[in-house]
């Protein structure tokens, strides 16, 4: 085994990994949002108004997890770091909902139509929190024990 290969191994496992966290976030975001959802539903707020705050609590609970739990980018700055969350979630939002209106109109159920909606903007998701929001400049995202030894000084 050479090298190079040594040290490629870990990066697809840690993507993988942190793959597999983002869709457990994003599982409990959904959970979170259908029910401040129902909730507000259920005290007399408008639909539209009732999914404006539910997604805004989903988000935040997911930039919480995805910053502490599936990046582990906890010394990044907040503002900028949660602005960029922000940005992607609202993205996905965008096109979750064109792909919803488009599912819909092509005669999928409503919640069909949403479950294949959510898989389908999952990867742009990911790859742009991972690649974009959560990005840390300047530190590598391989494991300690995939990154090379410093070069020994001599005397």
């Amino acid at each position: 085994m050479g090298v190079v290969t040594a040290f490629a191994r870990p990066a697809p496992r840690l993507l993988r990994s942190q793959f597999v966290r983002f869709c457990a976030v994003g599982a409990s975001g959904y959970a979170v949002n259908l029910a401040v959802y129902a909730t507000l539903l259920g005290i007399g707020l408008h639909y539209l108004a009732a999914a404006a705050v539910a997604f805004l609590v989903a988000a935040g609970s997911n930039y919480v997890w995805n910053r502490t739990w599936t990046f582990r980018t906890t010394q990044a700055p907040v503002l900028k770091q949660s602005g960029r969350a922000l940005t992607v979630s609202a993205l996905s939002l965008g096109a979750n909902q064109l792909f919803l209106l488009v599912l819909v109109a092509a005669g999928a159920g409503h919640l069909a139509g949403q479950a294949v909606a959510i898989l389908l903007v999952t990867p742009f998701s990911f790859a742009a929190n991972k690649l974009w929001a959560f990005a840390e400049s300047g530190r590598s995202t391989a494991p300690r024990s995939a990154q090379p030894a410093p070069a020994m000084r001599r005397r």
